[in-house]
């Protein structure tokens, strides 16, 4: 005879978990319930009091970030689940932070929750370094158009003229320019010799009367910028070091059309080296989120929208179809 199964379902907050332990046979009643804090000493408690009462599924939701040291205190001794919050909804006007608790293990016993994906401790490192180097270009897009703005306030049109604003030629010139040089005819002898603009262009570009604060914020800008590709270089190098033992995937990968090493490298981080969680083509575009969704009534399909799905493998697939529809 099988063991009766024990599930614990936690409605996770910031500074407080609100618990309650329920059996298979009895899904309506709490078995015993109990609030714990969210410090390290506490969540001890929490692993003490779960195995005491012979828990051996825990649920969750995933409530912002707060969820995150719960799980990594539990993973070890338990068979964990993390809900999407929107599928453990509760009637409005009656939230209840036990009746949250015990209605998310009941739906979980019934099957009627959305659980999400969870990798294990190495891959979600490898998502931690992908996704950071992810902001951190972000960051450098954002700081490119700060500058761009900047230099239109100073009467500095030289986006118009260069292809690249933070390439070799503009990023020279902006050095210059935040060394307090304004002399067009100087400035102009720092580009490239390839640049399509002539000589009387760019110099025009840069003719306006910018500003010592200008200098200065822009000084700033650069610090920051130089900042950012020292720190994406790093994330990379250690992206690389962590997926080492998986350069054969990042190979197999690289020989599609489109898909590089770097493209590579954030696949793996976000689906692992073999999929392996994912038993069908279908269930892996399911969860990324490229295909047609369903919600039917009546026999007819009132829409066909795609789930959100996994956010950054829906970009990175955007990112990689671009590049194939390039490739010759």
């Amino acid at each position: 005879m099988e063991p009766k199964l024990i599930v614990a379902g936690i409605d996770v907050h910031k500074r407080m978990l609100a618990v309650v332990v329920v059996d298979e046979d009895n899904p309506e009643q709490a078995q015993d319930r109990r609030k714990f804090g969210s410090g390290a000493g506490e969540l001890k408690h929490l692993l003490a009091w779960l195995i005491a009462h012979g828990v051996t599924q825990v649920v969750m939701e995933s409530t912002a970030q707060y969820w995150r040291p719960v799980w990594l205190a539990l993973e070890k001794d338990f068979d964990l689940h993390l809900a999407q919050a929107q599928s453990n909804a509760g009637p409005g006007g009656r939230k209840l932070d036990y009746v949250d608790a015990l209605r998310l293990a009941r739906r979980f016993l019934a099957a009627e929750l959305r659980l999400s994906f969870v990798p294990d401790g190495e891959q979600r490192s490898w998502r931690c370094l992908s996704r950071s180097k992810y902001q951190k270009r972000r960051r450098r897009v954002q700081l490119q158009n700060q500058i761009e703005a900047l230099l239109e306030e100073g009467q500095i049109k030289l986006s118009s003229v260069v292809t690249d604003l933070l390439g070799g030629t503009g990023y020279r010139i902006l050095k210059a320019l935040a060394k307090g040089e304004s002399d067009p005819q100087e400035l102009i002898k720092l580009a490239a010799n390839n640049l399509k603009a002539s000589p009387e262009q760019l110099a025009d570009s840069l003719s306006g009367p910018m500003q010592p604060r200008h200098r200065k914020v822009l000084t700033m800008q650069l610090e920051e910028l130089d900042l950012i590709d020292k720190h994406i270089a790093e994330l990379n190098q250690q992206l690389q070091e962590a997926l080492q033992d998986h350069q054969q995937a990042v190979l197999r990968l690289c020989e599609m059309p489109g898909l590089k090493q770097d493209a590579a490298l954030q696949i793996i981080a976000e689906i692992g080296p073999r999929a392996a969680v994912f038993e069908t083509p279908e269930q892996l575009a399911s969860w990324i989120g490229v295909c047609p969704g369903r919600e039917e009534s009546a026999g007819e399909s009132k829409s066909n929208r795609s789930p959100k799905g996994n956010r950054a493998m829906r970009r990175l697939l955007n990112q990689i179809a671009w590049g194939a529809a390039r490739t010759k």
